[in-house]
């Protein structure tokens, strides 16, 4: 039996991880849901992440991915947001 939903992990990183006052997500979406919604659902959920929707990039098990990228099942989703050093 085909199940319509998919899970994946989402590592926080910098502003993502300061949000959310964890190093990581358990997340389950429709399949064939593209990586930039991971980041549209965390803003809907905090809102003040909306400042880095567009300079944020994303990965997928160790890979930088275009926004468009259909997660799979089972799928590490980084969100890199620029950082500044000190």
């Amino acid at each position: 039996m085909s199940t319509s939903t998919i899970n994946i992990t989402v590592k926080l990183f910098a502003a993502y991880q300061e949000a959310y006052g964890v190093p990581e997500l358990s997340m389950e979406f429709p399949k064939s849901t593209p990586v930039f919604e991971v980041c549209d659902r965390l803003i809907r959920e905090n809102p003040e992440l909306v400042e880095w929707r567009n300079s944020t990039r994303f990965g997928i098990n160790w890979k930088f991915v275009e926004p468009e990228t259909l997660l799979e099942d089972g799928d590490e989703v980084v969100l890199i947001p620029p950082v500044s050093g000190g």
